[in-house]
This record gives structure tokens, C-alpha cells and sequence, in this order.
């Protein structure tokens, strides 16, 4: 079977199931298309398992879930904001980031507040592992704009985990190339993991 077939007929199966079942399988109360997909050691969550044929970037790059919660751009700039303003590596020069808190993110997932790991994923298949005490520690934010503007996709955005290294001794003693490797812009996916 073509893939595009297989596609048409998952949607013409989809279109008669009940819609309470639909329900159950699609995040609620989400306006606009989800951008962060948090999974692992979260409460109940707000969508259900990765379906490998319409999560294809996620199983591509072998991500697994029997539940997740999801976040839209309104969901996530509801969260308190945070402003940053570290110097990049790009261009050397200090730049206004904003967005809420890892930590809070994560926790408002329902992921616990200590004990564990956040594995972050780009849409590049980029991914780092940072404790939740080193987020918090470092008070990195998953920004949403850059200089008061949206950031967009292909460029750092729509969402980048970053941190102000100009702020911590021990980061900004590194030269500037090397601050933000912890940092993966365009990221899509958390996965919380015990320590």
C-alpha cells in the first residue's frame, strides 16, 4: 500500500470512530497545533500514544510514549515569562530572550520535582540530557521570542531550551562557541526520565 493511501484511509477511519474515542487520542483544549510534546514521568497527560503513522518525526527518530502532554504556543506563553539576555554564539552579541521556565514546564506536565533527567530533542534529532537540578540551577527557559519577536521554525524557533551563560561563572569562563551546547533550538520533545 502507497503511503499516501494508507494515510487516506487512517483519516477516513478516523472521521467514524465516536468522538469521545477521538477525544481520548487528540490533546484537549489546544487551539492551534502542539509545538512541545513533554513524556516519561508526567501526570495523566493530555494525549495518548505515539501512532507511528502520523507521529512520523517522533518515530523516525525512535521516540516511544503510551502518553504525553503536549503544549501549543498559547499554552506555553500562558506560563509565567522569564527574560533573558545572554551573549550567542551566532554573532557575538547579547540578544533578549523570553518564555517560561523549563522547570515550570515540565512541571506543569505534572513531572516530579526532583530525581530526574530532561532529555531535550530538536527537530534536527539534536538531544542532550540535563538533570532538573541543572535547569533549575542554571534557570534555563524554553524562549519563545528572541529580541521581542517569535522566533520562527528554520531559524531558532519556535521554541529553544537556552540559559543565560553570561551569568554563571562557570559557563561564561568557556569561550562563547562553546556555552550552548546544552541548548537545542527548534525543540519539539521532553522526555522526563528517572535519574
Amino acid at each position: 500500500m502507497k503511503k499516501r493511501d494508507f494515510l487516506a484511509a487512517s483519516a477516513l477511519g478516523a472521521s467514524i470512530l465516536p468522538a469521545s474515542l477521538l477525544a481520548q487520542q487528540t490533546a484537549k483544549a489546544l487551539r492551534t497545533p502542539a509545538l512541545l510534546t513533554v513524556t516519561g514521568l508526567i501526570g495523566k497527560g493530555n494525549r495518548g500514544a505515539l501512532d507511528p503513522a502520523l507521529d512520523q518525526m517522533m518515530a523516525k527518530q525512535k521516540i516511544k510514549f503510551d502518553k504525553a502532554f503536549v503544549f501549543d504556543f498559547a499554552a506555553i506563553t500562558a506560563l509565567p515569562k522569564v527574560e533573558i539576555k545572554p551573549t550567542l554564539e551566532y554573532d557575538n552579541k547579547a540578544h533578549s530572550l523570553s518564555g517560561p521556565l523549563l522547570s515550570e514546564l515540565v512541571r506543569a506536565a505534572g513531572a516530579p520535582a526532583q530525581g530526574t533527567r530532561l532529555l531535550l530533542r530538536a527537530v534536527d534529532g539534536y538531544n542532550i540530557a540535563i538533570t532538573l537540578a541543572d535547569a533549575q540551577k542554571y534557570r534555563f527557559i524554553v524562549a519563545t521570542q528572541l529580541d521581542g519577536h517569535p522566533m520562527p521554525l528554520g531559524g531558532l524557533g519556535p521554541l529553544w531550551a537556552v540559559y543565560d551563560a553570561d551569568r554563571f561563572a562557570d559557563m561564561a569562563a568557556k569561550p562563547v562557541t562553546e556555552r550552548f551546547s546544552l541548548c537545542p533550538w527548534a525543540l519539539y520533545h521532553i522526555d522526563v526520565q528517572q535519574v
